[in-house]
């Protein structure tokens, strides 16, 4: 045989090699279909990777055009099911694909099998030493669809899901692609509703009442549909997947504002992220963190933008609301699976076992982290914004590999914090402000040690509000270990510079007959209760802190009391003005008086002058006008404060108070 036989020879039998170095050395320039024209090889049946994916061309990380949409969402056992692969919209063409059925929970191994096809264009597999469970294409060229009939197996029960990989060109192709989970169940089980006959390849005029609806692209979903991950996201969790969201505990409930889970199959490691419906969401992230602590952390982010989801691996900065896209490398994730409905966002993502940013590993194999789930309704120009909607971490470290019930970090320092502030502002501050104003003249000659009744009352009360209040903000920097600015922190920050300086002022004050005197009073009057008011004011801003999980209708517990402390002020101050009238008759009687009697003291008896002497002494002694009425008036005020308070920092306890009620 001659050289340039032998080498046409050779050339002929290895005309797929020499297809695929062509396409990789002109890929670039390309736009045919390249695929291997026989389908895909026996060796890639675990990673589903087309034969050219080991080397420098990677799938897609978008969401894919290509779906995977079966006939039924139930099918007995034995029964035949139809399958098809289509792309979206109609008339998208691919060339290569592979196809497998896989059981939903461990050990996730491949069922069931598939037929031939009737137009030749599907060639079947035989992976994990079984006949026919896997499918591929049987020739390269473009194709619009494929349908594929499947056979349930007879000694399985529970559900698979068909995953595929679907080549559009030689360097764009997507892995993994799922479709709706497939309930196999018993035969007699599944014979009280019929199954649908597989259809004809070339017969789109099918509807089935059980069918998946055709996938449509994020942009295009309509407003009133339901996501296809809504009923069984939380499927799974605690057994086959680790789940976690907040509040705290919504996983068992099934009502998580966010919610994210993590599922494990060898060195394939999928995260499910998912935001609640009404939450106006303009992202949800997933964080990986050694300290539960944002800052420093590997987080996985879906976006929707511009009518789509888009994924993005970020690392949070020093500022813990600061997550760069900057140095991380984005193909160390790939989006799955994505949808927007109605607001809510899902996507499914996969990430590499080992992922290196900024010179820190995050090993996933043998690492283990606090899962950080966020979720906000705002976005930076490189970012996410602020997670305004909610933020918790978990608890402890996990190993993501190993299934278990995750729960969120304790809350006890932002309970403490809330309950002392409410303790200071709404209660001790409130009654020591009525005492220093309106009982200055009641309990008279009444002291204890050494000072009139209201002052000592005052000062209990004033150095009880300062305590808490210093010790709450202690608390807050232990747990948060950095500043956060927002509505609620500066007003708060306010409060405690104003409580902080207010006994420190009083030790320099001045004397009853100095002239600075009344500028001492004004200043401390206004101190005291510009603090009070910001407290107030701060108290109504934690409502909506998603840290607090504070119920909407506490705002109203609020209001209900600015309404009755005002009331309460409102009838003392009437009483003061009534005391003040009567003071000043008093005194005018009296001047009227002396005008009249102008006889001297010394035309006076002794027992007379004693007499008038002990008069005077018992008037300075008497309480001020409706005393009795203050006094009880004191005691409805301090009940209903107390009443206030309590429920208030059960609120602030048991929070989020809902999950008692569910």
């Amino acid at each position: 045989m001659s050289l340039s036989t032998l080498a046409l020879d050779l050339l002929v039998r290895k005309r797929c090699w020499l297809l695929v170095a062509l396409g990789a050395l002109l890929s670039c320039g390309c736009h045919s279909v390249w695929a291997l024209p026989q389908g895909a090889p026996e060796t890639v049946c675990d990673t589903m990777l087309p034969f050219h994916a080991g080397g420098s061309v990677l799938p897609e990380n978008s969401v894919s055009p290509f779906s995977i949409e079966t006939s039924s969402s139930v099918v007995g056992q034995g029964q035949t099911l139809r399958i098809d692969v289509t792309g979206a919209p109609a008339g998208l063409s691919f060339g290569g694909f592979m196809i497998q059925a896989r059981n939903r929970n461990p050990p996730y191994q491949i069922v069931g099998q598939f037929s031939p096809s009737r137009d030749g264009t599907v060639k079947l597999m035989n992976c994990e030493n079984s006949v026919n469970n896997s499918a591929t294409h049987s020739n390269a060229g473009p194709k619009p669809q494929v349908s594929i009939d499947w056979q349930s197996p007879v000694d399985f029960l529970g559900q698979v899901v068909f995953n595929a990989t679907v080549a559009q060109s030689y360097n764009q192709f997507w892995v993994g692609i799922p479709s709706n989970p497939v309930q196999v169940v018993r035969r007699d089980v599944s014979s009280a509703a019929p199954l649908p006959t597989p259809s004809s390849p070339n017969n789109n005029n099918f509807n089935y009442a059980s069918t998946r609806s055709p996938y449509v692209p994020p942009s295009y979903v309509a407003p009133n549909a339901v996501a296809a991950s809504e009923d069984s996201f939380y499927d799974g969790c605690g057994q086959s997947k680790n789940c976690f969201g907040f509040p705290n505990g919504c996983v068992a409930t099934k009502s998580c504002t966010s919610v994210s889970a993590v599922t494990v199959r060898g060195d394939i490691y999928e995260f499910e992220l998912r935001s609640g419906k009404g939450t106006n969401a303009a992202y949800v992230a997933l964080g990986l963190s050694d300290d539960a602590k944002m800052g420093e952390d590997l987080t996985t982010e879906c976006v929707p933008e511009n009518g789509r989801i888009n994924l993005y691996s970020s690392y949070t900065s020093a500022n813990p609301y600061s997550a760069v896209r900057v140095n991380v490398p984005q193909n160390s994730a790939r989006l799955l699976n994505a949808s927007l409905v109605d607001g809510v966002i899902y996507c499914k993502v996969q990430r590499e076992p080992l992922t290196v940013v900024q010179g820190r590993s995050f090993d996933l194999r043998n690492g283990a982290y606090h899962m950080l789930v966020a979720s906000g309704s705002s976005l930076k120009e490189n970012s996410v914004g602020y997670h305004d909607i909610g933020r918790l971490p978990s608890g402890s470290p996990i190993n993501l590999a190993v299934v278990q019930d995750v729960g969120g970090s304790s809350q006890l320092l932002v309970r403490l914090h809330g309950a002392f502030m409410i303790a200071a502002w709404i209660g001790t501050t409130s009654l020591g402000i009525i005492f220093a104003r309106y009982f200055k003249q009641t309990w008279v000659g009444s002291q204890t040690c050494g000072k009139d009744q209201w002052f000592a009352w005052h000062r209990m009360l004033m150095v009880t509000t300062w305590t808490l209040t210093v010790v709450a903000y202690i608390l807050i920097w232990v747990e948060l270990k950095r500043a956060v600015w927002h509505a609620h922190s500066i007003t708060g920050l306010i409060t405690v510079i104003l409580c902080f300086i207010q006994p420190i002022g009083a030790l320099f004050r001045p004397g009853p007959n100095d002239k600075k005197r009344p500028y001492f009073n004004w200043g401390h009057w206004l101190g005291g209760n510009l603090a009070h008011i910001l407290a107030i004011v701060a108290i109504f801003f934690s409502v909506k802190l998603p840290k607090a999980e504070l119920p909407e209708w506490m705002d109203w517990i609020l209001v209900g009391f600015v309404v009755f402390h005002v009331l309460v002020h409102l009838i003392f101050s009437i009483y003061l003005c009534i005391n003040h009238w009567q003071i000043s008759g008093i005194a005018s009687d009296r001047q009227q008086s002396q005008r009249i009697n102008t006889f001297q003291m010394g035309d006076m008896t002794h027992h007379q002058q004693h007499a008038m002497r002990n008069g005077m002494s018992m008037e300075r002694k008497m309480d001020a006008p409706y005393a009795a009425l203050r006094k009880g008036l004191l005691g409805v005020y301090s009940v209903v404060l107390i009443l206030f308070v309590v429920v208030l920092i059960l609120l602030v306890a048991l929070a989020p108070i809902e999950k008692l009620f569910e």
